[in-house]
């Protein structure tokens, strides 16, 4: 799939080499091959890297300072760097969303993968969420979220997030005409229809 010219964003290189990093960080020193029979069982056989993605990441891992290299007999390893498990970290605490991480560009990336209708891709993102967790119990029923079991903790967010929805007060949409619309600005409007 080709990227539209003069957009930047998560490219597969750069995921591998992020990936790799959380594969070193929790399991020691990889592999090239390794790492792509990783991604293979992660995406369970969607995407398989060949040499020309993987090589390229792990370099570029080395070339940044977040990883070392060296020779295992005629393997070439790599083991993450204190600056590697720093960058991570970094990322790890600004994924989670804690305040003061940056921006929540969530709204944002709905508007634009979901051609106007956001709440159809907050479904569809929602529904993948709950697939992979679901997988990753089918594989590990007693997989951890920090120190409870990940069955647990999703249950208890499941229970607040229902809570924080009934609690919620939504003004019906009118049957039909118009609506503010907080994405353009004041007094200006889009049609609605209702089924």
């Amino acid at each position: 799939m080709s990227r539209p010219a003069g957009l930047r964003g998560p490219r597969p290189g750069r995921l591998l080499g992020l990936y790799a990093l959380s594969v070193m960080d929790r399991d020691g020193p990889i592999y090239g091959y390794l790492l792509a029979e990783r991604v293979s069982d992660r995406t369970e056989g969607a995407w398989r890297p060949g040499a020309g993605a993987i090589y390229p990441a792990l370099q570029s891992l080395v070339a940044r300072g977040f990883a070392r290299s060296g020779r295992e007999g005629r393997r070439r390893v790599y083991a993450i760097t204190p600056r590697g498990r720093k960058a991570l970290g970094q990322i790890r605490r600004g994924w989670t969303g804690g305040p003061g991480t940056g921006p929540d560009l969530g709204r944002l990336w709905s508007e634009i993968a979901s051609a106007g209708d956001p709440g159809q891709h907050l479904i569809r993102h929602l529904h993948h969420h709950l697939e992979a967790i679901q997988t990753y119990l089918e594989r590990n029923p007693q997989m951890k979220a920090g120190r409870v079991s990940l069955r647990e903790q999703v249950e208890v967010e499941l229970r607040a997030a229902q809570t924080r929805l009934e609690s919620l007060e939504i003004a019906p949409l009118p049957a039909s005409g118009t609506r503010p619309n907080p994405f353009l600005g004041r007094d200006r409007t889009v049609e609605v229809a209702r089924a």
